[in-house]
């Protein structure tokens, strides 16, 4: 039986085995037990003038037991039920002078060069049961909404942002001058970037489909908001416009960390309290306004503020931090790409409240985003959220063939490539939608976790690929 189900439900009384590791064993009497399922230890107290010695100097931190007693109320502070051990076996040793997590503080850098170890910290354990939760919500999400998982491919012919930055995938050897015909697939192939352009193709067939996958991006960014590999969420609507596109994206978020919060209580008010110590340490004017369980109940409980690039460029024209050139990007005119730095500001200081906006710059964004009237700007959305700025991208897609045929070979990608693309667009075009949201953005924001590479369990960048 798990402990966090012996906590939830406990059966005073019974004799019960229980399977963990040791967080702390205190006076040679009483062992902290953790497996994993919840933040909370279970109490196991061994009257150490009955066991042998030479069992309990086997009883380390980070040693794996296997625990039968009886569970009892406790009569010490910190616990509600404890057991008291009747026999216990050491399954697998963790000698003192070897084990790196010895009780105390570790830096998440050092944890980062033990990611094999990490997950059997408090901070991590409640990362990755809450990253689970979002996981189970999302699927839930769309399921009940009429939604069908679509598994779009790994290994991809093409290039959906039309960016470049990916990694290729080759049999050929190194340095080699063969053709890319004598290659596994016969062409040059990559991992994907994104799942959005075979997604459309199901939901112009199945309705409504969402992909949930690993994408990969060969940017040379060491920053604490990207990874080179990434997990991506992808629904894509036939009959939706962007008024709908928009409207579902706020419905989802809300679920997703609405759930978290009714189920993930304990690991969240830990985190929150390790975000509010992080907090204390950074100058007053970088300090979060709002505690984690706050943002997050914020975030359910208000209307999303909507408005258009353009309204959004003239606030931050004229915004204090533009005019006296504290922004690192200054904004100047029309047109300018927004940086983090102007998302941040639009949500946490002008509207305090999670934003989208619409309706942007049509040359800085991709091609498959369906042209406005103005042919200036397509019918794009962003939803930024505070401490995150961007979190979830889409657009209204463009479904006019010949459009689409222009903006393709406008940005470069030659026809061939994409030809079953377009032809969705020559057999039964109609408006549809969709958007994209980085899994481990959702993860940080959901934990307060300051840098991406601590929500997932392995994560990939530039120089870093080592478990």
């Amino acid at each position: 039986m798990s402990i966090s189900k012996i906590l939830q439900e406990p059966t005073l009384g019974s004799v019960i085995t229980v399977k963990g590791w040791v967080r702390s064993f205190r006076s040679n009497r009483f062992i902290a037990l953790n497996d994993g399922s919840a933040l909370a230890n279970l109490q196991c107290v061994v009257d150490f003038e009955k066991e042998d010695e030479a069992q309990l100097k086997r009883i380390t931190t980070g040693a794996c037991l296997a625990v039968t007693g009886e569970l009892v109320e406790s009569k010490g502070k910190g616990q509600s039920v404890e057991i008291i051990v009747s026999s216990f076996e050491v399954l697998g040793d963790a000698p003192v002078e070897e084990y790196p997590l010895q009780p105390k503080k570790h830096s998440l850098e050092f944890l980062r060069e033990i990611a094999h170890l990490r997950p059997r910290t408090n901070t991590f354990g409640a990362v990755f049961r809450i990253r689970h939760a979002l996981s189970f919500a999302i699927h839930n999400y769309f399921n009940k909404e009429g939604f069908f998982n679509w598994h779009s491919p790994i290994i991809t012919g093409s290039d959906a942002e039309g960016a470049g930055e990916m990694f290729r995938v080759t049999t050929l050897p190194n340095g080699t001058d063969q053709e890319s015909s004598e290659d596994f697939f016969g062409k040059e192939t990559h991992l994907t970037v994104s799942g959005q352009l075979e997604g459309e193709l199901g939901a112009m067939g199945l309705g409504k489909i969402y992909t949930f996958g690993p994408t990969f991006r060969a940017e040379n960014s060491n920053t604490t908001r990207h990874l080179a590999e990434f997990w991506m969420i992808e629904p894509e609507m036939a009959f939706f416009d962007l008024e709908m596109n928009m409207d579902l994206a706020e419905d989802f978020l809300k679920y997703t960390i609405q759930h978290v919060l009714d189920n993930c209580r304990a690991d969240l008010e830990f985190l929150d309290k390790r975000f509010a110590d992080e907090q204390k340490g950074k100058p007053q004017n970088e300090r979060a306004e709002q505690g984690l369980i706050e943002k997050l109940e914020f975030v359910v409980s208000n209307d999303f503020v909507r408005l258009s690039y353009t309204e959004a460029i003239e606030i931050l024209r004229n915004c204090k931090p533009n005019k006296k050139k504290k922004f690192k990007y200054l904004i100047n005119e029309w047109g300018a790409d927004l940086q983090s730095e102007h998302e941040r500001y639009l949500v946490e200081k002008h509207f305090k409240a999670p934003v989208v906006l619409f309706d942007y710059p049509a040359n800085i964004k991709a091609f498959y985003m369906r042209l406005n009237e103005d042919e200036k700007t397509v019918r794009a959305m962003d939803i930024l959220f505070p401490g995150i700025g961007e979190i979830v991208g889409g657009s209204q897609r463009e479904e006019r063939y010949d459009v689409l045929k222009q903006k393709v070979a406008d940005v470069g990608i030659p026809e061939e490539e994409l030809w079953w693309y377009l032809e969705t667009r020559k057999f039964g075009t109609c408006v549809h939608s969709g958007f994209g949201l980085g899994f481990e953005r959702l993860v940080l924001f959901a934990t307060g976790m300051g840098n991406i590479r601590d929500v997932i369990p392995f994560p990939r960048a530039p120089k870093s690929a080592n478990f």
